[in-house]
């Protein structure tokens, strides 16, 4: 299991005791030391089902600094995949990886079901 978070993120914190507290298995890293790829994040994107925009940190800063809200609805997915690339702030965290699942955003019962 990959687990990618930001050290200074509360609800990254609260994930990673969560990890630890099911005694999961898992290699974490930093989303803005080690940001992911294009490769990785379209692999990701097609594997969780989930609408790109669900990728994008929406409450971040630099979202708001880049007035993304109004430039992602024009954006093609290609668009999409290498802006999130660029910056691992852009990316929404916390992110958990395994082999059948990609899970973004931290809901406890979303991890509880991978982490059986």
């Amino acid at each position: 299991m990959l687990f990618l978070c930001y050290k200074r993120c509360s609800t990254c914190k609260k994930a990673q005791k969560f990890l630890d507290e099911k005694k999961a298995d898992y290699q974490m890293r930093d989303i803005v030391e080690d940001n992911p790829t294009y490769e990785e994040l379209k692999k990701w994107y097609e594997k969780s089902g989930l609408p790109i925009k669900r990728f994008f940190n929406t409450s971040g800063m630099l979202y708001r600094e880049m007035q993304l809200k109004d430039k992602l609805p024009s954006m093609s997915e290609n668009e999409m995949l290498k802006l999130l690339s660029t910056n691992g702030m852009l990316v929404k965290r916390p992110l958990v990886v395994t082999e059948d699942a990609v899970l973004v955003g931290f809901k406890e019962a979303e991890w509880d079901e991978i982490c059986k």
